[in-house]
């Protein structure tokens, strides 16, 4: 918990954190370095899609 103030609050940040960190930590050792780099490339096209529509 560190410099959190509740359990909860946590709880509601691991939350969130685990779903886009997800997004962002393809299986590596299951991909070849070709795979690898399209899948980082994925993510952040998915990312800065997601971005642009929280900010329309």
């Amino acid at each position: 918990m560190a410099r959190l103030k509740s359990p909860g609050h946590a709880q509601r940040f691991l939350s969130a954190h685990d779903q886009i960190a997800t997004i962002f930590r393809p299986k590596r050792h299951r991909l070849s370095a070709r795979s690898y780099r399209h899948a980082r490339a994925d993510a952040f096209s998915l990312w800065d899609d997601y971005v642009a529509e929280l900010a329309a």
